[in-house]
């Protein structure tokens, strides 16, 4: 049974320095609903024009936004949050229209979206200096932070309304004021959330929302004096070429790009509550999230048992459009996803896995891929060394906990990790070992406001949560004042 709704699909338009500008000015592109394959609505393009009017509006608005009270500033990211709290069905609807994730995935990434806006309204007012003991008595030294001025930031697909909004989040409350491009693919929250924030008084120019041709908005922002620090979340091939742009220009940068995360279960663990948790989490968002456990690594006394508990919850989820009642995974996000899915199943069988479950898209409309399970999955198989960003898990055993340390360290990725183990001894060790930015035993504890957001290697540089999520928005001022009589 569908959850029906009479809602219309909402008008999607650019936000530049306080107006609106929808696709009946500006050509455009559709946005497809990915259960069905039909257009949902008409997304406008940036300008050239457009785009130096968004740089223009920022800079300006900077010049007041950087005296604002914090205070101010707060209160401003608290009233959008209760405005996100109040309107939680229309945003869920439209996540999942977009982006396909069972409502009842979209209600939660809603719910967090809230959650990182009233974190940050408080923290904001948290940005604190110290002052340097001095070697003289007529001397102090003081440390200020101040902000660092105008922000680019580019936010990906998969959690389309929390995601932008961290960014949001972070450059408004440290001060500094943002141009935003989110994704293409998922545009309605980010275009509710310009509604929100004008309603709630943020002064015209201080965030402004374009969308386009990805490579060529990054690349025009970017390369503009008028931007100082940037901040991306998606693919590291992109990341990296983003990166070196903004190095080029001596630009700051927050990069929270791909992983691919190792889940480490050991012969000790409650091996009926891990395949039952994993298989929950891995289902998340269709697979579909950077810190989704990607490489399952087993112990050998427990394999088995562990595969039989897995393929059964794993494969029980049901496939559906994100509306329909009782869907409890949806589509993929667009047909490319189905078409690298449908890849890496083929290469990992080639090299002497086998299907457990899943591995082929079922007929119909949609792109849709089901959860799917491999067994005996060879190292060198490419879902071993690429993330596949999908529903599909390679499961493989190991011997000893060196062994799975070494393999788990093997790929440049860095950012997620997980374990489940009883040993108190092992989880200290694999937590302490692990090259990764995050790490979490027996249970799912990341990605909460008050938590760091990162990683390590090819997965990033800096972090979206916790403390320092302002560090890349603030720059550090030294000052020292001598008393002359």
């Amino acid at each position: 049974m569908r959850n029906e709704t009479v809602q219309a699909y909402p008008a999607l338009s650019m936000y530049i320095g306080g107006e609106f500008i929808g696709a009946d000015r500006r050509d455009g592109q559709s946005v497809i609903n990915p259960a069905s394959g039909a257009p949902l609505g008409t997304l406008p393009h940036a300008t050239r024009e457009d785009l130096d009017r968004a740089l223009a509006a920022a800079a300006a608005a900077f010049e007041t936004w950087r005296w604002s009270s914090p205070m101010d500033r707060a209160a401003i990211l608290r009233k959008v949050a209760g405005m996100v709290r109040e309107r939680v069905e229309t945003l869920a609807l439209n996540i999942t229209r977009d982006q396909g994730k069972p409502l009842a995935e979209a209600r939660i990434e809603v719910a967090g979206a809230a959650d990182h806006l009233e974190w940050h309204a408080e923290e904001c007012r948290r940005i604190y200096g110290r002052v340097i003991p001095a070697r003289a008595a007529s001397v102090r030294q003081t440390v200020i932070r101040q902000p660092i001025g105008v922000c680019a930031a580019f936010s990906p697909w998969n959690f389309p309304l929390n995601q932008g909004l961290r960014k949001i989040c972070a450059a408004l409350g440290a001060g500094c004021t943002l141009i935003l491009k989110p994704a293409e693919d998922a545009p309605s929250c980010m275009v509710a959330i310009a509604e929100m924030f004008e309603e709630a008084g943020l002064p015209p120019g201080v965030l402004n929302i374009v969308w386009g041709v990805p490579s060529e908005i990054s690349d025009y922002l970017i390369r503009s004096p008028i931007v100082r620090k940037v901040s991306f979340t998606g693919s590291v091939a992109v990341g990296k070429h983003l990166a070196a742009l903004a190095g080029a220009h001596m630009k700051r940068v927050t990069m929270e790009l791909g992983g691919h995360s190792p889940v480490i279960v050991c012969d000790d663990a409650d091996i009926e509550r891990a395949a039952t948790l994993l298989a929950a989490y891995k289902g998340l968002n269709a697979g579909q999230v950077c810190m989704s456990p990607s490489r399952f690594f087993v112990q050998e006394g427990v394999i088995d048992a562990f595969s039989e508990l897995f393929v059964a919850a794993y494969a029980s989820r049901t496939l559906g459009d994100g509306l329909d009642e009782g869907t409890i995974m949806g589509p993929l996000a667009h047909e490319r996803r189905v078409e690298a899915m449908t890849a890496i199943v083929e290469d990992a069988v080639d090299r002497g896995a086998r299907v457990m479950t899943g591995g082929h898209r079922p007929e119909g409309p949609g792109s849709f891929f089901p959860p799917t399970v491999l067994s005996g999955v060879a190292d060198e198989a490419t879902i071993m060394r690429e993330e596949p960003f999908g529903p599909v898990v390679p499961l493989t055993s190991f011997s000893t906990i060196d062994e799975v340390l070494r393999r788990a360290n093997s790929v440049p990725y860095g950012l997620a990790s997980y374990a489940f183990t009883r040993s108190l001894e092992r989880a200290h060790t694999i937590s302490t070992r692990l090259e990764a930015g995050m790490v979490t035993i027996n249970h799912f504890g990341l990605a909460l406001p008050e938590t760091p957001l990162g990683g390590v290697k090819d997965s990033g540089l800096g972090s979206e949560g916790g403390a320092e999520t302002f560090d890349a928005y603030l720059h550090t001022k030294f000052i020292s004042e001598q008393t002359v009589e």
